[in-house]
This record gives structure tokens, sequence and C-alpha cells, in this order.
């Protein structure tokens, strides 16, 4: 019979995360209803909701209240998570809606707390009381004992996983399943292989940025081509001042880093901010200063040409 009876709660245990995934459902979707509503005055005078707006929201919740709550047991959130209230106070094992008492008073909680909330300090600054400020005290006194008492609430819940909000607690109403959960069969094949490929993503990422790709193409290339000796001759100055030593195009403002090579001034200049340890990808020369190719050089090069 024990047995039995575990079977039962377990199959209706709700998860924390469930519970409060309703939680911000439900927020969302008062938020959403109530953009919408505002929309349906644009072209009206500016202001128009300000003054009756937290009797026009209390009139919204009520709506919503009575086709989700009162009708079916349970909030619009719940029944996307496939979740509604049942009457802890009943001592049958089976699933007991709560009653249209608790329906009302979760109504007046709710709805009509945060309608006094928001119109409490209004009300008695219209009486004009001698003590406003006594009794607003006395507010916000009992405002931040029921925060406190919610605070309280959500810490046991974490605890034990059940009774989310106050107001539950209060009435005796918890979460459970409108249907038994069926256990599911999980395979991780595919989660391991997702896993691997993100873990792989992540480390290129990370190691892509410290690789000097500009660097290794200068250091393939001159690999790939054999260095010769110190281009100390006429005419391989000739035949490197036809082009630029990075792009392969006529040099533009042709500048030299103290090789015989030459480069255009925003090729080299470009590559030396983008790498300060910059060599020249035909001889290897580390930049040394970058200087303008001098006049006479360049014209016997035009010349050559």
């Amino acid at each position: 019979m024990t047995s039995k009876k575990e079977n039962v709660k377990s199959t209706n245990r709700v998860l924390r995360i469930s519970q409060l995934d309703a939680l911000e459902l439900n927020k969302a979707l008062e938020q959403l209803v109530w953009s919408q509503f505002t929309q349906c005055f644009h072209g009206f005078k500016p202001g128009l909701l300000a003054r009756f707006e937290p009797e026009v929201k209390a009139c919204l919740w009520l709506f919503l209240w009575r086709f989700t709550i009162y009708s079916k047991n349970a909030t619009v959130g719940q029944s996307v998570l496939n979740i509604q209230y049942k009457n802890d106070f009943s001592p049958n094992l089976r699933y007991q809606p709560p009653s249209k008492n608790q329906k009302i008073w979760y109504a007046v909680c709710t709805i009509g707390g945060r309608w006094l909330e928001e119109r409490c300090y209004d009300l008695l600054r219209n009486h004009h009381l001698a003590s406003f400020g006594k009794v607003k005290q006395c507010v916000n006194f009992v405002i931040g004992l029921l925060k406190l008492g919610g605070l309280i609430n959500f810490l046991i819940f974490l605890q034990r996983g059940k009774f989310a909000t106050l107001t539950e607690r209060l009435l005796g109403i918890h979460s459970v399943f409108c249907m038994p959960q069926n256990i599911r069969e999980v395979g991780f094949e595919y989660m391991n292989r997702e896993l691997l490929w993100h873990g792989f993503a992540e480390f290129l990422i990370f190691l892509l940025p410290l690789i000097n790709v500009q660097k290794l193409k200068a250091k393939l290339s001159s690999w790939c081509i054999p260095l010769t000796g110190a281009p100390n001759s006429d005419n391989i100055l000739a035949t490197s001042g036809k082009e630029c030593s990075l792009c392969g195009e006529w040099p533009t403002l042709p500048h030299t880093i103290g090789c015989e090579h030459i480069f255009c001034y925003f090729c080299a200049k470009s590559s030396f901010l983008f790498d300060m340890y910059f060599t020249c990808p035909k001889c290897g020369t580390e930049v040394h200063s970058l200087q303008p190719l001098k006049s006479g050089i360049e014209m016997s090069e035009v010349n050559a040409l």
C-alpha cells in the first residue's frame, strides 16, 4: 500500500523548473496582453489610460482569471506545460481540483493585492488624513512583511519543491501534472556528438586568434621558394622593383624595409601594424625601418622597364 502511495506522489510531482517556467510564462502573457490592449488606444489622447491604469489592469486580469484558473484550474503557463492546480487540503489521493472559495481567494490575493498596492497611497491621500505619514509607514511595513514572507516561502520551495508562491501555500493549492509523465529513454549518441563538436569549435575559436596567419604564410612561401644569396646585383633590384613583394602589383608609393625588395607603402605599413615582428616574405629580413625608395633608384627602375 505504501509503495502505491509513493508511486502516485512520484508520478504527480512537478519539477521546480517547470513551476518557475509557468510563473514566467504568466508574466510574459500579462505583458503581452497589456501591450496589445494599449495599442488599441494608440490614436487617442496621450495619457488617457494613465489615470485608470490600475483598474483597467485589474479588469483584464479578472478576465484572464475567469477563463484560466476558474474554468480550467490552471493558468496559461501551466496549461502549456501540462500542469494544473490541486487542492492540497483534500485527504483523497486522487486528483481534487481547487474549490470555488480557493479560486475566488486566489483572485483576491493576486489581482486585488496588486491593485491595492498601486492604489493604496492615492486612496489614503484623497481622504486628507492628518496622520498620512504614519499610515504610509504602516503600509510600507505590511508590504515589506509580505515580501519577506514571499522570500522565505521561495527558499522553502527550493528545498521541498512545493508551493512556488506564498499565495499557493496560504490557500493550500499546489501544482501537479494533468497526466502522468512517462519515463523517456534518452539516447546519448547525438548529445555526445554535439558536445564534442561544440568543444572542438570553442577550441578553434580560442586558438585561431593566437596564430599569426600572415607570418605563417610568409614562412611557408619562403620555404617553398629557395632563397638565393644576398641580392647585391642591380639585376635583382630591377626585377624586384617591378612588383610589390606582398601584393604582386606595381608598387604604389614604393618603400623598403631594410632589404632589397620593394613594397607598397600601404602593404608594408598595414603588415607591420598587424604584426610587429613582420619579416620580408622573400628573404626573411625583419623590418628595421620603413623608408621610401630613393628617387634615383626609382627612375633607373622605370628606365629599365
